[in-house]
Parts: C-alpha cells; sequence; structure tokens
C-alpha cells in the first residue's frame, strides 16, 4: 500500500534512507516541539493566558518582532547589494570578502554580543565617537537590530548570489540596447528573477533574528519593557522555576515564527508561479 504512494526511484536503498530520516527528524525536531507544547498544556486557559500575554510578554514580543523585522529589511538591502558587487566585478580583495561573509556562520553568537557591545559602549572604538552625537550602539533596541543584522546577512548574500550568478549579462545588454534605462532594466528584469532568492533570504534572516540568544544577551542590558526579548524572558522564567510559564511565552514565539515562516513561502511560491 505505502509502496503504490512512492515513485519508483533507479537508487538503492531510498525506503531505509527514508527511514531513517524520518527517525532522526523525529527525534531531533517533533519530540522537543511536542514536548513543549505538553508542558504549555498543563496550564489552564487563564494560566496560559496570563503567561503568554502578559505586560512583560507583551513588550517582548514587540521588541523581538520589531528588532528581527528591521534586521531582515536591513539584511535584504546591504545583502543584496554586496551579492551584486561579488558577482558583477573583479576587485582586489574579493575573495577575502567572499570568505568574511560566512563569518557569522563560524563565530559562536556570544562572541560577535561581546564585541558588538566592546565596540559601541561609551568607552569602545566606535562608541566614543557616536554616543556624544547621541547613538546608543550599546544596552539599546538599536544595538539588538544591529548584531541581528550582523548574524543574518550572510543568510541573504549566499541566496541572491547564485541566482545572479545564473543571469547572463546579455540580458543587461539587450534591453540596453533596446533603451531600457538602468532603472528599468533592475525593476522588470532583474528584480523578479531575483525576488524568490530575495525572499527566501529575508525569511532566514527573520527567522534567525527570531530565536537568537547568545548575543543579544550581552548588547541589549536586558531591561524588562525595553530591552528584553522573548527569549531572555524565557530563560528568565526558567530560573525562576516556573517551567509552565516559560514554554506558554516559547509556544507564543513559535507559533508565530512558523505562522510568519508560511506567510513568506506562500508569497515566495506564488511569486515564482506569477513569474514563470
Amino acid at each position: 500500500m505505502f509502496r503504490r504512494w512512492i515513485r519508483p526511484s533507479p537508487l538503492p536503498g531510498f525506503l531505509p534512507a527514508l527511514g531513517w530520516t524520518s527517525t532522526v527528524l523525529f527525534l531531533l525536531l517533533a519530540v522537543p516541539l511536542l514536548a513543549c507544547i505538553v508542558e504549555a498544556a498543563s496550564l489552564s486557559g487563564a494560566e496560559f493566558l496570563a503567561a503568554a500575554w502578559s505586560a512583560r510578554a507583551r513588550a517582548a514580543y514587540l521588541l523581538t518582532f520589531g528588532a528581527a523585522l528591521a534586521a531582515a529589511v536591513a539584511d535584504v538591502l546591504l545583502g543584496t547589494l554586496l551579492a551584486w558587487v561579488l558577482v558583477r566585478y573583479e576587485f582586489p580583495g574579493r575573495r577575502w570578502i567572499d570568505t568574511l561573509i560566512d563569518l557569522p556562520f563560524a563565530m559562536p553568537t556570544a562572541v560577535a554580543g561581546l564585541v558588538y557591545s566592546a565596540l559601541y559602549v561609551k568607552t569602545g572604538w566606535i562608541g566614543r565617537w557616536l554616543t556624544p552625537l547621541g547613538f546608543q550602539g550599546a544596552y539599546s533596541r538599536t544595538a539588538i537590530v544591529l548584531v541581528l543584522t550582523f548574524l543574518g546577512l550572510p543568510f541573504v548574500v549566499r541566496t541572491v548570489q547564485p541566482v545572479l550568478e545564473s543571469l547572463e549579462g546579455d540580458i543587461e545588454e539587450a534591453a540596453s540596447s533596446l533603451g531600457a534605462s538602468r532603472g528599468q532594466t533592475f525593476w522588470r528584469i532583474l528584480l523578479p528573477s531575483m525576488w524568490p532568492g530575495i525572499m527566501t533570504g529575508f525569511a532566514l534572516a527573520f527567522a534567525r533574528g527570531l530565536g537568537e540568544y547568545g548575543s543579544v544577551v550581552f548588547v541589549s542590558g536586558n531591561m524588562p519593557f525595553k530591552t528584553e526579548i522573548a527569549a531572555v524572558l524565557v530563560v528568565a522564567r526558567l530560573e525562576e522555576f516556573k517551567y509552565a510559564e516559560a514554554t506558554a511565552v516559547a509556544v507564543v514565539l513559535l507559533a508565530s515564527s512558523l505562522s510568519t515562516l508560511w506567510l513568506i513561502n506562500w508569497l515566495e511560491a506564488r511569486s515564482r508561479r506569477h513569474a514563470s
């Protein structure tokens, strides 16, 4: 019965590989998520609402989603521009820059938080010049956006870069020969082809920002109602031994993240269908 649902494959070992993959995914993803939901279900409806939708939790949600959205938008702008430069131009140091883009993938996020907090404090290399101008780059909401932008930038570059590499330069030359301006060439020819990659990079950067903890905890100051994100609130509830309340906040954050990712993937698939 099950075999009729599967398209025959010339490669041997499909069913064992599928079984092992499904088992690993179930143990690593489904079981922890199910445990989180079961723990939160131990609360009554009123208790769940009081824990997950308190004034402190709402402030944490607003900051978490706002900072992740701002960082993802900045990553799209900077990452698309950086991918364009790396693909379209040859210049000294290009390979070094291309290698440094992957640095946030290899660097522990706590190290990124420590470096940013050291740079942007009043006595830091950058903060000593920006703080007198009113720019608070440490222990503020701006600091959260900065560090999330740093961590999410590689996602946009690495999703847009292959798309640009697949686009031949002849397309732009043909559009120019037909009288199209640079703006028309970008908006009508290049952007529709780049859009799925941009949306994918945006989704990955946004999801990374929602779940980030290690770097933000060093640069935000973790002040309730001001610079406390949802992940920090979950840890605070755990330190108070309020496990059910912590899982309630985690469930709301998880549901919001999955809903956001589903919406972005739906928009991406829809744009691909229109482009084809």
